[in-house]
């Protein structure tokens, strides 16, 4: 159901904005005068996406959203009334006005799980499906835990990530521009001096005036280059599912990127449907959700295949293991997790295999990162010390003084 932003005027001819969820226009209408007031102005409201469709209601907001309502329930205090005291304690607008709807669609007849599946920007399918399982078993305090844990271990891995990608990234950036200021602005000068010279111009003073020659003429290519080619992929990522399922197929096998991003995605997997298994969701259901905090449609892929032969009546073990992308670790604790009846209690041993691997990895992604960027640079400088100066000696060598 749409969200409207409205502005409208009551008994006493007072103007009062505010956010209303409603099936259209007539219906605001209507539900604004059931509560004394008319119309005047209106604007739909798209919920958790800002100009560039990005989700404004982070994955801070949803832990702070869950971490509270779980102290609340604990306390025995009312859905409702928890979730109006987060509303009025709520500093992002957007998830001030999420909660405020949700509060409204609880008391139109809506479960709290329907109500938050009327926003699946924010509150995905996993995390609708777990409320439903706290309200059907009695145990939302529990189940409010459990999610609260999970987003803190994603958000933790990705502040990690984060801060390894972010050396790179800008001495890249640094790196670049310098190259691309001193292929159009100065080696242009150098070059023609060294021509005067005279002399042969060996390969590597060709190969640096070639490149300079297409700096110069082109470097508005050189600059949107590599913009076209991400909002391109970008594009056909979220369009075309071939050319998705190839990007993502890539992505697996990058270097040292790869690997690590697969155990993460895999992590996931196995957090989330231990997560729903333990909390009384069928294997087929919780298999079927947890495919979607993947990410990936090569893993997703492999996750559909296997859910088709457990639905045939294969086993759990069996069927990831054919599909064949899934670590003999991850088929290895599914079959004792089967034959103890202990499956959550395997696949959360995976996860902390898992994580603990990743976090290695990735403390040792920032050296290794930073050491290929400064070869890169190096050999960048080497090229140009030789292809200025080789000429140039070349040329002195053979003046006879």
């Amino acid at each position: 159901m749409p969200l409207y932003q409205y502005k409208a005027v009551d008994a006493a001819g007072k103007f009062i904005t505010g956010s209303l969820d409603a099936g259209n226009i007539s219906d605001l209408e209507l539900r604004l005068e059931k509560m004394d007031m008319d119309l005047v102005t209106f604007k739909q409201k798209e919920l958790g996406a800002d100009l560039f469709g990005r989700n404004k209601v982070g994955r801070r907001d949803l832990i702070n959203f869950s971490f509270y309502l779980e102290q609340l329930t604990r306390a025995g205090v009312p859905i409702l009334e928890g979730l109006a005291d987060l509303r009025d304690g709520e500093e992002n607008p957007t998830f001030r006005d999420v909660i405020a709807s949700v509060i409204e669609a609880i008391e139109g007849g809506h479960s709290f799980s329907q109500a938050l599946g009327l926003y699946p920007k924010i509150f995905d399918n996993v995390f609708v499906s777990l409320i439903k399982v706290g309200e059907k078993s009695g145990k939302m305090s529990e189940v409010l835990i459990d999610i609260t844990e999970t987003l803190k271990w994603q958000d933790e891995l990705l502040s990690k990530a984060k801060k390894v990608m972010t050396y790179p990234i800008v001495m890249g950036s640094i790196v670049l521009s310098a190259v691309l200021f001193l292929m159009i602005f100065v080696v242009p000068d150098i070059m023609q001096a060294i021509i005067g010279l005279g002399g042969e111009i060996p390969f590597e003073t060709r190969a640096l005036m070639a490149t300079s020659d297409f700096m110069v003429n082109y470097w508005y290519v050189v600059i949107s280059a590599p913009f076209v080619i991400y909002f391109t992929l970008s594009f056909l990522y979220k369009t075309n599912s071939k050319m998705r399922f190839k990007l993502d197929g890539i992505l697996l096998k990058l270097w040292l990127i790869g690997p690590v991003s697969e155990k993460i995605k895999i992590s996931r997997f196995t957090r989330y449907f231990s997560l729903m298994f333990a909390s009384g969701i069928t294997v087929l259901e919780a298999i079927n959700l947890s495919k979607s905090v993947v990410g990936n449609a090569v893993l997703e892929d492999g996750i559909d295949r296997a859910w088709q032969q457990i639905s045939e009546g294969s086993s759990i073990s069996e069927s990831f293991k054919n599909i064949g992308i899934f670590p003999p670790l991850v088929v290895r604790m599914l079959r004792v997790g089967e034959s103890s009846g202990r499956m959550d209690t395997s696949l959360n041993n995976v996860s902390y295999f898992f994580d603990r691997d990743i976090n290695d990895s990735i403390d040792k992604m920032e050296p290794i990162m930073q050491s290929a960027l400064m070869a890169t640079i190096g050999l960048v400088i080497i090229w140009l010390i030789v292809a200025v100066f080789g000429p140039m000696y070349d040329t002195i060598s053979t003046i006879d003084f």
